[in-house]
């Protein structure tokens, strides 16, 4: 399979390029994802010219409109930085990034959480990194994390279904580019986005059934804005079970006693807490295999990223 290109903080591939001279290699992603994903490594600092090693920054005044500010000399980046966010997000638009690992707390490229300092020198926990904030406005519908969110296993699978659901979304915007290609993307999909958000798994629906005398390219922006809002509601417990469910309906007629209630007791299970996602879909999977259910077969929400991963093991 093609790598997908991923956009990362430079120090999380251990380039040494932080202002103490320092990386923050992390293995999970040079490791682990490097096997599907290709990454693209971006260092605002660096690249904004500032050097290695470089005085240290952080972020003053309003958190809606902070000013980078070096610690010692006080010296103000904040619009040279601007202007250097604004020049590289252009430039990664050439790139067909399906998403961003920012590394965390970071002045510049810190996604939540990054702490502002008034004018008294309090700090607050609610700014953005100039980087982060200029990528994710120019980007709205890529997946963005950081990488010690990727340590939460629901936030890790979720980061990396949306990845790989973008990803087919461009392979059918190049291989199928068509009304009927929507329809299968769709139907392929429909478990996947029902365990995100029924609200918006039926509003998809109403997108493909109103195609009729709408241009193309204006339903797909319209499905395809519907979908990454969808896709950034964390799939629950109860969602899944509510999926289960409707998969385990698809059997009701070939599994014979046994086979059913050892269904409907798995999908307990899980419920429960006791067992990962992986257990119930692994048992589904079976029974798909086992009776030849074709439109089972080709639902995505069953293996929407490669099994390797491992994610939903940790999914409970």
């Amino acid at each position: 399979m093609e790598k997908i290109r991923i956009g990362v903080s430079a120090c999380l591939m251990g380039e040494q390029v932080r202002y103490d001279g320092q990386h923050k290699h992390d293995s999970y992603i040079t490791g682990t994802l490097a096997n599907w994903f290709e990454f693209v490594p971006v260092c605002p600092e660096f690249e904004l010219g500032l050097g290695v090693p470089r005085e240290s920054m952080r972020l003053e005044g309003d958190p809606e409109n902070p000013r980078l500010i070096t610690n010692k000399t006080k010296r103000d980046l904040t619009e040279p930085m601007l202007a250097w966010c604004d020049k590289r997000v252009h430039e990664l638009d050439k790139e067909n990034l399906c998403g961003f690992i920012f590394k965390s707390k970071s002045p510049s490229s810190g996604m939540e959480r990054v702490k502002v300092y008034s004018a008294k020198g309090m700090p607050s926990n609610n700014g953005r990194g100039l980087f982060a904030n200029a990528f994710m406005q120019h980007f709205p519908l890529l997946p963005v994390e950081e990488e010690g969110r990727l340590n939460d296993s629901g936030l890790r699978e979720n980061f990396i279904e949306r990845v790989f659901t973008l990803k087919r979304w461009r392979e059918m915007l190049a291989n199928d580019n068509t009304r009927g290609g929507l329809v299968k993307f769709h139907e392929r999909h429909k478990y996947l986005f029902m365990s995100h958000s029924i609200p918006h798994y039926r509003g998809l629906g109403r997108i493909v059934a109103a195609m009729k005398g709408k241009k193309l390219p204006a339903i797909q922006t319209e499905y395809l804005n519907e979908m990454m809002d969808a896709l950034r509601l964390r799939a629950t417990v109860k969602k899944h079970v509510n999926v289960l469910q409707h998969l385990a309906g698809y059997f009701k007629k070939q599994l014979d006693a046994d086979e059913k209630q050892e269904l409907v007791e798995t999908i307990s299970i899980y419920k429960q807490g006791n067992f990962p996602l992986i257990v119930p879909v692994t048992l589904i999977n079976h029974y798909i295999r086992k009776y030849k259910e074709p439109y089972l077969g080709q639902q995505f929400y069953l293996q929407p990223h490669p099994m390797e991963l491992c994610l939903r093991n940790q999914v409970f």
